[in-house]
């Protein structure tokens, strides 16, 4: 029945839609009336046709069934973490991320009553130790414990080293062959600013450190056998958010193909901070659903709530239930967690994607071509092409041109948060010596709250 219904109609070509809608248009020039570029320099059209591939799109593989829904703790006291692991396991969470911030942290009364088994467990680590790293070996189930350590992510967002070059290299290399795990963390590269083509570049350019270093120090079934993880932020940007995981996938696999890695990855989703607004901040929930959705069509392997209040108030159970909740009707009520990779066959992403890859993949050899990542954030180079395009982005929101809603547009003149804060919500300053500029995390809304803030009454 379906193909006698479509065999009544003509095919019509992408060049016979043009013409309907030059047309249409009246006289008004089609290239300057329906074509928009975008910051990477990307000219999106009104329309993509099957005729403008010249193969197929390839279907992909990540699986969007397989996302799991993350919670972010940081440990501060390790009884109150865990009870609160446990009690988030039990209200929905499937998989959970400890950020430990020194070597006092007890792992065995950390991960108390959690099955490991059913449970994926990721720790983050905020300082540097192969033996404490050591501790997690007596773990019985290691398949689901991830042991995250970035120590380039460390230095570029510190401005310093754990300890020097040499000796965090050593001790990275005596962590990665015990847990056979290697972590690059891209969150910094959006909140601070960086468009998506700078975005992928750095995070292929970032990995490319690592891959080049460990090149002759592991060996091929070793390399293989090394689970890579990507930790990225999201932004709004619905359909490009989308294709800028599946862009990542496709860099990733060219470049650890290379090397003879795993060309699988894991990639670990938490939405971004750049665009969330102290101000009306129950729009942030708005925010944060559709990156959570960008991320699950993206094919994102772990997606990690963020409270709508997170930038002012302490931790707090109501907050982190709404996050978790919005993860919660995603999956099962709205079940984004049936259709295997949803965002296939959709020419628009498809084409989204293979320009992002394309213009990331140009970035990455010319950062190559002129000594590599670490060599241009020595230089400051990285620094300088990520406060560029910030500065771009904050003018477009300074001239309205870029909307928060509840902050430049549609704002609720008696919104008071003075009596609200908990914790600093702008950037802090902390005069130290560092090796090199660090790259500085900044909201788009900062400057127009501070405003707002003293002139409450």
């Amino acid at each position: 029945m379906m193909s006698k219904l479509f065999n009544g109609f003509d095919a019509v070509t992408s060049k016979q839609w043009k013409q309907q809608i030059q047309f249409d248009l009246k006289g008004a020039n089609y290239n300057d009336a329906l074509i928009w570029k975008t910051v990477e320099d990307i000219d999106v059209k009104p329309f993509y046709h099957a005729d403008e591939f010249k193969v197929s799109p390839k279907l992909s593989n990540t699986g969007a069934t397989s996302w799991n829904i993350c919670q972010t703790i940081y440990v501060a006291d390790v009884k109150k973490s865990n009870k609160k692991a446990v009690d988030a396991i039990e209200r929905g969470a499937e998989s959970i991320k400890f950020i430990i911030p020194d070597e006092t942290i007890s792992i065995t009364n950390l991960i108390e009553n959690i099955d490991i088994a059913s449970t994926p467990l990721y720790f983050e680590m905020e300082f540097l130790s192969e033996k404490y790293i050591s501790r997690f070996l007596t773990i019985s189930n290691q398949e689901n414990i991830h042991i995250q350590t970035d120590i380039i992510g460390n230095l570029a967002k510190s401005g310093n080293w754990f300890s020097s070059l040499k000796n965090d290299h050593i001790l990275l290399e005596a962590i990665v062959k015990q847990t056979n795990t290697l972590t690059i963390d891209t969150t910094l590269y959006q909140n601070s600013g960086a468009n998506m083509v700078q975005q992928l570049a750095y995070a292929l350019s970032h990995s490319n450190e690592y891959l080049s270093h460990f090149d002759s120090i592991l060996e091929k079934d070793k390399k293989q056998s090394t689970k890579v993880i990507f930790n990225v932020s999201m932004g709004t940007n619905y359909f490009f958010e989308i294709a800028k995981l599946r862009a990542l996938r496709i860099s990733w696999k060219t470049l650890a193909s290379q090397y003879g890695y795993n060309t699988a990855c894991l990639i670990n989703v938490t939405p971004t901070k750049r665009n969330k607004t102290l101000y009306d901040y129950n729009t942030n929930m708005l925010r944060t659903t559709t990156e959570y959705m960008s991320a699950i069509l993206g094919g994102a392997n772990s997606v990690c709530s963020l409270s709508y209040d997170a930038l002012y108030h302490k931790d707090n159970e109501f907050g982190e239930r709404i996050a978790r909740n919005q993860l919660l009707i995603l999956k099962y009520e709205s079940y984004f967690d049936k259709v295997a990779n949803p965002a296939d066959g959709s020419y628009f992403i498809e084409t989204l994607t293979n320009q992002l890859a394309e213009k990331a993949l140009e970035l990455f050899k010319n950062i190559e071509a002129n000594g590599g990542f670490l060599t241009q954030l020595k230089t400051g180079t990285i620094q300088r092409k990520i406060k560029e395009s910030a500065t771009k982005e904050q003018q477009r929101f300074d001239n309205d041109e870029k909307i928060l809603v509840g902050s430049n547009k549609n704002v609720n003149p008696n919104d008071k948060m003075k009596n609200e804060l908990e914790l600093y919500p702008f950037v802090k300053t902390n005069q130290r010596k560092t090796l090199i500029e660090p790259i500085i995390e900044k909201r788009l809304s900062e400057k127009l709250e501070q405003q707002r803030l003293k002139t409450e009454d």
